[in-house]
């Protein structure tokens, strides 16, 4: 791997490797349950769903691709910025969504499996339904980072650190759910939170050039300082930098202001979180080893 291509591949890589695990939790808790109350035929369908919800987000993602291969430089800078304010928006709501609800989730996929096979209910498809529907909140969160990610860093091992991501997290679920391994979800989310919301800052710090680029945002465009003597992108560590959390030698009075300001807010909220929230570690039950 080259100088250039690690650091580009290690965001993606542990974005896919938490969003990857976010699913194989879901998934896992259902699946756990199914085999305990003895409804184990039904895996099947959980594959259904799984497959579906991939596919899908598969087709959203390259279907945005193609449409903006279309269009015009500055409608190209205007569709970049767009979604980069998205990726940013599922970053930040799946750190906080995953905080809150994992507390809950446990219970709530229990109760709504149960749901699914009550006399006269969907069954099957309800079933179908539910892991679609888990899969594809992740599906569309990687799809929104991804394509962010991609245009601001477009190196072509950017994909394969992704795909070994999702892979490395494929493995983790699978251990977790026949117990082969335990580890301390709570902390990993709290860790991987943290770093995920420095990426996001980037993103967003990023969406705002393109803002500028496509004529829409002309305020703070002083340079805010400039490092290309000191430390230049192009070096080692301005590399990893500009691959981990989008670093510009030379970057605009607004970028900065905005940069820190986010981070200023969203980690003072995560942390304030993490502290006043109970030292218990997150649902297990996919770590439950089979009987």
């Amino acid at each position: 791997m080259s100088e250039q291509g690690g650091p580009k591949t290690l965001a993606p890589f542990l974005v896919m490797l938490r969003e990857g695990i976010e699913a194989a939790l879901i998934t896992g808790i259902i699946a756990s349950y199914l085999r305990q109350t003895g409804r184990s035929a039904w895996m099947p369908v959980v594959w259904v769903g799984i497959f579906l919800a991939v596919a899908a987000s598969l087709l959203v993602g390259a279907g945005l691709q193609l449409v903006s291969a279309e269009f015009p430089q500055k409608a190209q800078e205007l569709f970049e910025a767009l979604v980069g304010l998205v990726a940013v928006g599922v970053l930040v709501s799946m750190v906080f969504w995953m905080r809150k609800a994992a507390r809950s989730m446990k219970l709530q996929l229990h109760h709504a499996i149960d749901d699914a096979f009550q006399p006269g209910s969907a069954g099957g498809w309800a079933l179908v339904a539910m892991v679609f529907f888990a899969v594809m909140r992740e599906g569309l969160e990687s799809v929104f980072f991804l394509l962010a990610i991609f245009q601001q860093s477009p190196s072509p091992l950017a994909p394969l650190g992704a795909l070994a991501g999702l892979l490395c997290a494929v493995a983790v679920g699978y251990l977790v759910y026949i117990g082969g391994i335990r580890i301390n979800m709570r902390r990993f989310f709290n860790w991987t939170g943290a770093f995920i919301l420095l990426v996001a800052a980037g993103i967003l710090s990023s969406a705002l050039r393109n803002l500028h680029e496509a004529g829409l945002w002309n305020l703070w465009q002083g340079r805010a300082y400039d490092l290309s003597d000191i430390l230049p992108a192009s070096s080692p560590l301005g590399t990893v930098l500009s691959g981990l959390f989008s670093y510009q030698e030379a970057p605009a009075t607004g970028e900065v202001v905005v940069y820190l300001a986010f981070l200023a807010v969203s980690l003072a909220l995560f942390l304030r979180g993490d502290a006043s929230s109970p030292a218990r570690p997150l649902p297990q039950s996919a770590s439950e080893p089979r009987p």
